[in-house]
């Protein structure tokens, strides 16, 4: 089944090169374009996109706002901001407000289908270029925010801390390695800890363990 995408940039010669992307993966179509937020609102209320391109900067309704207001008017759609700006702070407010991906604007096609399929996929994506950054903001964040819980969903000792080396980038032979498991064991771990959290994506599991304050930044 084709994924039907909306996208939003006051660009015209960005859509156009979204588009042109776009088109060489297999399973995705442009069904409708809007230059602003104004536009991406009215534009919803007609068409049913199944993931909205995003700019963030744009001349009226910004991507913010429209992102906000979008909760109410069309939640089913999955929302990738596609960005020139790599502002933490910026990033992480596009995330709380609901974006479920942020790609920048010099991504190559090969990222875009990534970052389209994990959408399709109900996953969340960040970009790798930003991605350090934005944990590192997100943890500084939760440094002063509400008090860590204290079940986490019911995981193990072991699987906080296989967990733990996940959110920070560690591989599963490097995680192996360093806890002294196998291969297998460590991939046992992995997928129990996302069946328990109902969360199948490492973008996810970053989210999720800094809400929780499962890791700080001295981890």
């Amino acid at each position: 089944m084709t994924c039907n995408l909306l996208l939003v940039d006051d660009h015209s010669l960005i859509r156009a090169g979204v588009r042109a992307l776009v088109a060489d993966i297999p399973g995705y179509a442009v069904i409708g374009e809007a230059s602003d937020g104004a536009q991406l609102l009215e534009l919803v209320q007609r068409i049913d996109p199944d993931i909205i391109l995003l700019d963030i900067s744009m001349r009226t309704t910004g991507g913010l706002e429209a992102l906000q207001r979008l909760q109410a008017v069309r939640p089913r759609s999955k929302v990738l901001i596609l960005s020139m700006h790599t502002d933490p702070q910026l990033i992480m407010q596009a995330l709380e407000l609901g974006a479920h991906g942020y790609l920048l604007k010099d991504t190559t096609a090969t990222e875009l289908e990534q970052a389209l399929c994990a959408l399709r996929n109900n996953e969340r994506y960040l970009s790798p270029a930003i991605a350090h950054t934005v944990i590192n903001q997100a943890l500084t964040h939760a440094q002063t925010s509400k008090p860590a819980l204290t079940d986490h969903h019911n995981l193990t000792a072991r699987q906080l801390e296989i967990l733990r080396l996940i959110v920070r980038g560690k591989s599963t032979r490097e995680i192996a390695h360093g806890l002294g498991l196998s291969i297998k064991t460590v991939e046992t771990h992995r997928s129990q800890i996302m069946k328990r959290l109902q969360i199948y994506d490492v973008a996810g599991l970053v989210l999720f363990a800094v809400r929780e304050r499962i890791i700080s930044l001295d981890d």
